[in-house]
C-alpha cells in the first residue's frame, strides 16, 4: 500500500469513493459532477487543502516495474485536508474531510497511514487543530478516530444549505 497526493489523473476514481462514501451517510447524497468539481479545485490549488490516496501496489523488484505499475493502481481510501483560519487560536487549521477506505481493505492499516499522512501534512502546513465531523450513527468510525487521538467536542455542527 502507497500513501500519496492525489493528481488530476486521480479524480474520477476519487469521485467513485465519494459516491460510496455519501451512501453512508445520511446527510449527503452522491453527485459525481459535484464531486468532480470540488476535487478539481482542491487538488488544483494547493491553498485550498489537499487530497491523498491509498494505492493498492503490487510490490517489484524492479523501481521502473514499480512505476509502470504505480501509474495503473487501484485507488483504495483518501482523505482530504482543508485549510481554514481560526480566530480562537490565531491560527491556520485543518478540516479533515471525506475520509473513507473501500470495506475490503479495512482493518489492514490502511486508515491509520491515511490519517496519520493527513496529520503530518497538516503540521507541517502550520496547522494548529485538526476538526472533522462523522456521521452520528457511524461508531465504527468514531472508534476509529478516538482510538487515533481524537477528542469529542462539545461544539454542534448546525448547517444552512444556501
Amino acid at each position: 500500500m502507497v500513501i500519496d497526493s492525489a493528481s488530476a489523473s486521480d479524480i474520477e476514481a476519487l469521485a467513485d469513493l465519494l459516491g460510496a462514501l455519501f451512501l453512508q451517510e445520511d446527510e449527503f447524497l452522491p453527485n459525481k459532477e459535484l464531486q468532480i468539481q470540488s476535487l478539481t479545485r482542491i487538488i488544483s490549488d494547493p491553498r485550498v487543502g489537499k487530497v491523498f490516496c491509498a494505492r493498492k501496489v503490487e510490490s517489484s523488484e524492479n523501481s521502473s516495474q514499480l512505476a509502470a505499475k504505480f501509474s495503473l493502481s487501484q485507488i483504495v481510501g483518501m482523505v482530504s485536508i482543508l485549510f481554514m483560519e481560526s480566530t480562537a487560536l490565531g491560527a491556520k487549521v485543518a478540516l479533515l474531510e471525506d475520509m473513507i477506505v473501500l470495506p475490503e481493505y479495512r482493518s489492514y492499516g490502511v486508515g491509520t497511514k491515511l490519517l496519520d499522512a493527513a496529520i503530518d501534512f497538516s503540521r507541517q502546513t502550520g496547522c494548529k487543530r485538526i476538526t472533522l465531523l462523522t456521521d452520528s450513527k457511524n461508531v465504527n468510525a468514531q472508534r476509529f478516530y478516538e482510538a487515533n487521538n481524537f477528542k469529542l467536542s462539545s461544539m454542534v455542527a448546525y448547517r444552512q444549505l444556501l
